[in-house]
């Protein structure tokens, strides 16, 4: 058996890690891998250039997991090999990486090698990566290919004009190149080269690049070749794009591809495209293109397509909308597909700052109120989570009128998400109808939602509670919540009497201490005897946060939120008495409790009272 290595010896580091990297455990190499900084740092920068490189360039015979944490680790290691000026030293074990057969291992690998290429010197680009970048681009297998496809638009900028060309002329063979999974690659990686070059050279030689890409014979390649177009459309002037008929070409051909993938692609980008093309091409052939998509015989595609509804709409005049795209939006209303329809969902709201206030009553408010009755639930939930665009153009008066009752209905749906929804929007929708609608069409679903047999809607019904109580005043939460709220405690199913104690701990931190002498604590002195310990120790618990209300709140005026982060309040006396008065004997009792939990509660609340309270301490928002 060898000798274990001497701790003395300059060629320990070393050593050990060549014992670790052939050792049967992956889980002991990775984490070999993970330390290969801490034993740079042992071995000096002159040492790791000159020895430890060299070992991990011959070391990537190895499990993928540990080649990708050897890929990333190197992307970091500048300056362990003395800094950038050796940057190129890591070069070598990078490219051996970038040719592995696992696309996980190649992809960090050039991850790495562009992150180096950043801090090299034109210098050494020009003499180490580039060269790189060629062999790996002219490689017999395909693995290297895909990798040095990856490798042109971080140099591209920072080497001389001719290998700028020598690039170009490169990159021009990968794209031509007989296997797809390369052509897919630099039609990947074409979209961001084409940025770094001027509008002429992109016209004369990059066009012709993405011609012969957007018509392979793969459509796992030209549905890449969308980037690409968007990509020369923001690089050539808007005011020549007419003139350059190959790519107005291409495009049509895309748009009408024969395969639903690159269709489908062309549809997710339609905004973006519209946007890098001139209005002429807008309207003559984006216009009939949208309309075409909208009515595209697969689902994925006019799912696609009704996302960019609103962006694409807002780039033409009212008129065209009106008079040539209207009719088909409208159509997908009633599609065979649920999710074209939520997807139309989420945007249709975004049509109405577009339309106007006589438009949207004309054209949206019927959509709405079809779509509020879909059997999808997801159709519904999107449409109820956007009424607040269409509410600034036409006002909540015609929107109540017109919506209201669906929204009613929605409220006592059997999906539990879209009471939800319901739930989380009621407070701006009160806040817009003001308390008389409020009281008379709203008030009773917001206690039944306390009542709801999902948990999740009775906690968002509580929090319900307190927003409105924000929005409406103490004074009206006194009149109209606090005694329903009140009389949950009595009720004979423990849940009610459960969301009870909830319900208290979420209004005590907006209304006064008057509200919670009177009404919250002789309620909560009931519920402390409660025959439910789950019950006991939530009343533990909600004395713990009354009492650090009580002892800030104002005796009269302002009442403060505890949600204000940052406020300070001095103490309050009279807040004080009462926790000494009505709630420390109660917790007293729960100490004593035949239940640890109420007993563990009760004191975690006991001490909280015993805490001293200095002047101007900020407030505790914990529960």
């Amino acid at each position: 058996m060898a000798d274990a290595p001497n701790a003395n010896d300059e060629l320990y580091p070393i050593a050990v890690l060549i014992d670790e990297l052939k050792h049967d455990d992956v889980l002991l190499r990775l984490n070999a891998i993970h330390r290969l900084s801490t034993i740079a740092l042992a071995l000096g920068a002159e040492r790791t250039r000159e020895e430890l490189i060299p070992f991990l360039d011959e070391s990537v015979e190895d499990e993928d997991e540990v080649l990708v944490a050897l890929s990333e680790e190197l992307g970091g290691f500048i300056e362990y090999v003395g800094g950038p000026e050796w940057g190129h030293v890591l070069l070598s074990p990078l490219e051996n990486l970038a040719a592995i057969e696992e696309p996980v291992v190649r992809d960090k690998a050039v991850e790495s090698l562009n992150k180096i290429c950043t801090e090299l010197s034109q210098q050494q680009i020009e003499e180490y990566f580039i060269p790189l970048t060629i062999r790996l681009s002219k490689a017999d297998w395909f693995t290297s290919k895909v990798s040095g496809c990856g490798l042109y638009t971080t140099p591209y900028n920072r080497v001389s004009l001719p290998i700028q060309e020598q690039l170009r002329n490169q990159f021009g063979n990968l794209v031509h190149d007989e296997t797809p999974m390369v052509r897919r690659q630099a039609a990947t990686h074409l979209s961001k080269f084409v940025k770094e070059m001027p509008a002429t050279i992109v016209i004369e030689e990059m066009i012709p690049l993405f011609q012969h890409l957007a018509s392979d014979d793969q459509d796992s390649v030209r549905l890449l070749t969308v980037e690409i177009l968007i990509s020369i459309a923001e690089v050539v002037p808007k005011d020549t794009q007419s003139s350059h008929g190959v790519l107005l070409t291409s495009l049509r051909s895309l748009i009408e591809d024969k395969s639903w993938r690159v269709r489908y692609m062309i549809a997710d980008r339609f905004e973006k495209i519209a946007k890098a093309v001139d209005e002429e091409v807008v309207s003559r052939d984006l216009v009939p293109a949208f309309v075409k998509l909208l009515k595209d015989n697969e689902a994925e595609v006019r799912t696609a397509i009704a996302g960019q509804i609103p962006g694409f709409c807002a780039l033409v005049e009212k008129k065209v909308l009106l008079d040539d795209i209207m009719s088909s939006i409208e159509d997908l209303v009633s599609d065979s597909s649920q999710h074209v329809r939520a997807a139309l969902g989420t945007q249709i709201s975004g049509l109405a700052p577009i339309l106007g206030k006589e438009e949207t009553i004309d054209h949206l408010l019927p959509m709405f109120l079809t779509m509020l009755k879909d059997e999808f639930p997801e159709v519904r939930l999107q449409i109820i989570s956007k009424l607040e665009l269409v509410n600034k153009v036409i006002g909540i008066e015609l929107l109540s009128q017109s919506l209201l009752p669906a929204i009613v209905q929605l409220a006592e749906d059997k999906q539990w998400r879209v009471r939800l929804a319901i739930i989380e929007y009621i407070p701006l929708l009160a806040s817009q109808l003001g308390v008389k609608f409020f009281d008379e069409k709203l008030s009773n679903l917001c206690m039944a939602w306390l009542g709801d047999t999902v948990f999740s809607i009775r906690e968002a019904a509580t929090q319900n509670l307190k927003k409105l109580t924000e929005v409406f005043g103490v004074d009206w939460a006194s009149e109209a919540i606090i005694p329903k709220v009140m009389a949950m405690g009595g009720h004979p199913n423990y849940l009610y009497r459960m969301t009870t104690c909830f319900a208290i701990s979420t209004l005590a931190t907006v209304v006064s201490m008057d509200v919670i002498s009177k009404s919250i604590l002789p309620m909560l002195d009931k519920l402390v005897q409660d025959d439910i310990p789950n019950i006991r120790f939530n009343v533990a618990k909600t004395y713990g946060i009354i009492i650090d209300v009580l002892r800030r709140l104002p005796e009269q005026g302002t009442v403060y939120s505890l949600e204000k982060e940052g406020q300070t309040l001095a103490p309050s006396p009279k807040g004080q008495e009462l926790v000494q008065e009505r709630i420390v004997p109660n917790l007293e009792k729960l100490q004593k409790d035949d239940d640890v939990d109420v007993r563990y509660f009760a004191t975690t609340a006991a001490q909280v009272a015993q805490t001293p309270l200095a002047g101007g301490e900020p407030m505790n928002t914990s529960p």
